[in-house]
């Protein structure tokens, strides 16, 4: 290869920037949402796909492109937007945060069928042999159905974001290639504006 590393980042090294970019988050922020306004769809697909990423990362059993793709289907997104919005949103540093924000809303919404406080005190010993049926009711029933409301504000607030971002960057991309082939077409010279 070309630009490949003389000596290859070790497993430390790389574990190490999968979860803390070597540059800074802005940076990375700054790559996602470039990655994100270039796509070749109309702004509703790419809106719509980032929105079902985001949504399906508040699930907790791991099927988080399955979701993605699905709804992606349901609400005609596009399936790349949705695969860099679940990335994004979803990643190791913020999947306790989305995981436990589901959790507590989950137990709002089944208030009066879970313990008050905390987690079962078995947890551990449940999680250990991961047993699914015994994992359901203290668990996942809360997490997922804590997760449907979650993901859909979530969700429609990135659907906005992202549509606004896809329309003005469109916008200002055809006036800059208006003026290149305005400038082009008078040999280079600036042409005043009528």
């Amino acid at each position: 290869m070309l630009f490949r590393r003389r000596e290859p980042d070790g497993l430390l090294e790389r574990v190490r920037t999968y979860l803390w970019p070597r540059r800074s988050f802005s940076r990375s922020l700054q790559y996602f949402s470039k990655r994100i306004l270039r796509l070749k769809a109309t702004p509703h697909a790419v809106a719509a796909g980032v929105s079902a990423g985001v949504f399906a990362s508040f699930f907790p059993l791991g099927f988080h492109f399955v979701i993605a793709a699905v709804l992606c289907w349901v609400i005609a997104g596009n399936l790349v937007a949705a695969a860099l919005g679940a990335v994004f949103f979803g990643n190791p540093l913020t999947f306790p945060l989305l995981w436990g924000a589901s959790w507590e809303t989950g137990k709002l919404i089944l208030h009066e069928h879970l313990p008050k406080h905390g987690p079962p005190e078995h947890l551990g010993e449940m999680m250990h042999t991961l047993s699914f049926a015994r994992l359901w009711h203290p668990v996942l029933e809360p997490m997922l159905i804590g997760a449907v409301p979650l993901g859909l504000v979530f969700g429609f607030v990135f659907y906005g974001i992202t549509r606004w971002g896809m329309t003005v960057f469109r916008e200002q991309r055809k006036r800059r290639m208006d003026e290149r082939a305005q400038k082009a077409r008078h040999g280079g010279r600036e042409v005043p504006a009528a």
